[in-house]
């Protein structure tokens, strides 16, 4: 089904309302990546064991993503094209959201992750697709730079909310004790549900699809393509990539290796290597909150960088070259986190990660909208999450047997693997074609 080509400016207020959901779809999010290695140590886990545990996230957007983009480029509802899914996303991965502090055992916290992960991919593919249903080419790159100023916000304050739960003596810091998760975590868990659900319910009311209308009809080429089977429509997708979309999805598989060292290891290095605590201990339990306070860091930095891409993307500077920048900036400041000896130090690091995830949440997709078909937005943008979460799998898979076997047990070089893959996705950026990123303003 082909969505009218839009070609009328939005208005920032607009361009606002569209991407509201993104705040309350990364508060858990931002939740999820803070505190679930130490949830499943809480429970039991060793570090060698937690990217295993891990594996539910790449492996459902994997799944998912394709499979909700296909199906949300087939749909029209009395709620529109994309809403239907987001919203539906939205209240399952609240109520997981809600249930994760109160699992009683580690299995039952890697279920409730996976639950989690397929509902807040279901929530996330299509606002993706969203930016690109509603906006005129010129403007996408301004959309897709405000979707990553709302996730700074929203990581941002999810990130630090156990810490500031504590520090604000909302609730009290206590040893959580074998098998027992914190209180801070609990109610953190529950406002994020919250937040979740009322952000993505803002977008729906305030945001209406437009109704394929007359230039809807399908040439021939395209109708054979709407009837391939879904796993059909896949792999020939695959096949048909856009060259932007090829040399994209090199990018994208070190960028997010890097990330996912990153997320599964930097809390445990945290709260072991700088604080020296165990699971259980005050020590390691401020460790954990401090690994919060410096992911609230980077995102904080992130929602300062995305005014900044508004600003820069509306005079037309190159998504190319903003992308480039921002991967150097994160590299070297995940290579930087071993030099730190005082949990304060490592916030020096934070502020290039946060430099580069402003980037990495908006100029790939800026580069990438452009280069698709209308009609086969979501399915492309579902296609493209699989060099996210290849990558992200292949680390879940292997990082286990390299803490164990080669490093020790230390879980802090992993994080600084992390900064070098960082840098060469910054080096293959060269390869991704210049017009693409200089024909977007």
């Amino acid at each position: 089904m082909r969505p009218p080509v839009p070609t009328t400016p939005l208005s920032l207020a607009a361009i606002w309302n569209m991407s509201f959901g993104f705040l309350g779809i990364q508060f858990g999010w931002g939740l999820q990546m803070a505190n679930m290695s130490a949830i499943y140590q809480y429970l039991g886990a060793s570090e060698s064991d937690i990217p295993l545990l891990w594996l539910a996230a790449p492996v459902t957007g994997l799944l998912v993503q394709p499979i909700v983009g296909y199906a949300s480029d087939r749909t029209w509802t009395r709620l529109g094209r994309r809403r239907p899914y987001f919203l539906g996303g939205a209240i399952v991965a609240s109520l997981a959201l809600i249930a994760m502090p109160n699992s009683p055992s580690l299995w039952v916290a890697a279920g409730l992750l996976w639950i989690l992960d397929a509902a807040v991919n279901v929530s996330m593919e299509p606002f993706r697709a969203f930016v690109g249903d509603l906006l005129p080419r010129r403007q996408r790159q301004v959309g897709f730079a405000m979707q990553s100023l709302l996730i700074g916000l929203g990581a941002v304050l999810s990130s630090a909310l156990p810490w500031i739960l504590t520090q604000t003596g909302w609730v009290a810091e206590t040893s959580a004790g074998a098998g027992l998760i914190p209180q801070s975590v609990h109610i953190a868990f529950y406002l994020g549900a919250a937040v979740f659900l009322a952000c993505v319910v803002y977008t729906v009311v305030t945001t209406k699809e437009h109704p394929p209308g007359p230039e809807a009809a399908l040439s021939d080429v395209e109708r054979a393509e709407a009837r391939e089977s879904l796993f059909s429509a896949i792999f020939s997708g695959i096949s048909k990539m856009p060259l932007t979309m090829r040399r994209l999805a090199w990018v994208q598989g070190f960028t997010w290796l890097g990330l996912f060292c990153m997320w599964i290891y930097f809390t445990p290095a945290v709260a072991h290597g700088i604080f020296g605590g165990q699971p259980g201990t005050p020590e390691y339990q401020r460790g954990v909150e401090w690994g919060g306070v410096c992911f609230a860091v980077y995102n904080g930095v992130a929602f300062g960088v995305a005014f900044l891409l508004v600003a820069l993307t509306q005079r037309g500077v190159s998504a190319r070259l903003l992308y480039r920048i921002g991967l150097l900036a994160a590299g070297l400041g995940l290579l930087s986190v071993g030099a730190w000896k005082t949990p304060e130090g490592l916030l020096v690091s934070m502020v290039g990660v946060g430099v580069g995830w402003a980037t990495i949440l908006s100029m790939p997709y800026a580069l990438l909208a452009n280069a698709l078909p209308p009609e086969r937005m979501g399915f492309f943008m579902g296609v493209f999450n699989l060099f996210i979460v290849l990558p992200q799998i292949l680390a879940a898979t292997v990082l286990g047997s390299v803490v164990s076997r080669l490093l020790g047990g230390e879980a802090m070089p992993v994080v600084m693997i992390g900064g070098a893959s960082m840098l060469i996705a910054a080096l293959l950026i060269s390869r991704v074609p210049k017009e693409t990123a200089t024909n977007e303003a």
